[in-house]
């Protein structure tokens, strides 16, 4: 029981399963500012950690440090900037907090960067929210916005309002079922002492982050 319980803490961890909701990334689609579930950023400083920016200021809102923004043009997914929190040392406040950006730290000074080490689901919440619950991008909206990126590039879009979303969710994880990849991940989950009930149920919630593709 006790190695279920350090598996279940540390396959959480791992897939940013946070505490505390997170503040999201931005994206600029079809002239329209929405919030992003979805951090394409992490598989790029999963790679270069290095290149990670880091702030001044330690939030549990924002366990990754950083806040970006991208934007869908002709068709690529390109990152517009990237923010972290500093406190401003000019204010009279004995603490305040900016935001500054780092663009050009991580990437030079390229003028137009293509995401294209993101393969996978971009989730947009909009409208209102319906439930908030304190963890993560845990929380529902009335409509989502699904976009398949592949290599930085728009390939489809999907649009659902919160039943249809979650319909959506539950045909993925049906399909994704029949993959040799699922097949994979239960052997590696089950290695780690999860049971198929956990497993199942894990991927089920978590079904965006594990495909790639709208199945």
């Amino acid at each position: 029981m006790l190695k279920t319980i350090f598996s279940i803490f540390f396959i959480t961890l791992s897939f940013n399963i946070f505490a505390t909701a997170q503040y999201p990334d931005n994206l600029i689609y079809n002239g329209e500012n929405y919030s992003l579930h979805t951090n394409p950023l992490e598989g790029y400083f999963k790679e270069h950690p290095e290149k990670k920016p880091k702030g001044e200021v330690v939030s549990t809102a924002l366990w990754r440090g950083y806040i970006a923004t991208f934007e869908i043009d002709n068709n690529e997914l390109i990152l517009k900037d990237i923010v972290v929190e500093i406190s401003d040392k000019s204010s009279n406040k004995s603490f305040n907090v900016i935001r500054k950006t780092v663009k050009n730290d991580v990437f030079s000074d390229n003028k137009r960067v293509l995401v294209d080490w993101f393969s996978g689901l971009l989730v947009i919440p909009y409208g209102k929210m319906v439930e908030y619950v304190h963890m993560g991008y845990a929380s529902s909206y009335e409509n989502y916005i699904i976009l398949e990126i592949d290599k930085g590039v728009l390939k489809k879009e999907k649009k659902f309002n919160i039943k249809e979303f979650e319909v959506f969710k539950e045909r993925q994880f049906i399909e994704f079922k029949k993959t040799d990849e699922y097949k994979k991940l239960k052997e590696d989950f089950k290695k780690k002492g999860s049971s198929d009930e956990f497993i199942d149920s894990f991927l089920k919630i978590n079904i965006i982050i594990y495909t790639t593709k709208i199945l």
